[in-house]
């Protein structure tokens, strides 16, 4: 049963795994460990944090949630910052994910978020990857 998506002014939540092709390539094994953990760790604090999991796998290796509230969502992207940070990921699997939560005004269609506020937190997540990129 797919929850009631929120409409109107929402906050977006977008997270990006840092260099997953790379690791893909070099740990095609540990990475689908790996990343079965991110999941579950980013999907329990989204939910912990009064948030849904509108898609995965959007841009790369991410999660892609929304909130009814700002402050649910800067709390759930506290939260998973500390919590991939205290998890004991194997030492040759650096595992840094990238945030990004903006708010604004939306069109939700067929489960999904279209406009400018959604577009605009995308694109933070894609800006910081191309400002790591060229450093």
């Amino acid at each position: 049963m797919t929850p009631q998506l929120p409409t109107g002014t929402v906050t977006f939540l977008f997270t990006d795994l840092e260099g997953s092709t790379r690791l893909w390539q070099q740990h095609p094994t540990a990475m689908g460990t790996a990343l079965a953990r991110h999941d579950a760790l980013l999907g329990s604090i989204v939910d912990k944090h009064a948030g849904t999991v509108v898609k995965s796998r959007g841009e790369g290796d991410s999660i892609f949630a929304v909130f009814v509230r700002a402050s649910d969502a800067v709390a759930a992207a506290h939260a998973i910052q500390q919590a991939l940070l205290d998890e004991p990921w194997p030492a040759d699997i650096p595992i840094r994910v990238r945030t990004a939560v903006h708010t604004g005004e939306s069109e939700l269609r067929d489960d999904d978020y279209y406009g400018a506020a959604a577009n605009r937190c995308a694109s933070t997540v894609a800006s910081m990857a191309a400002a790591i990129s060229s450093a």
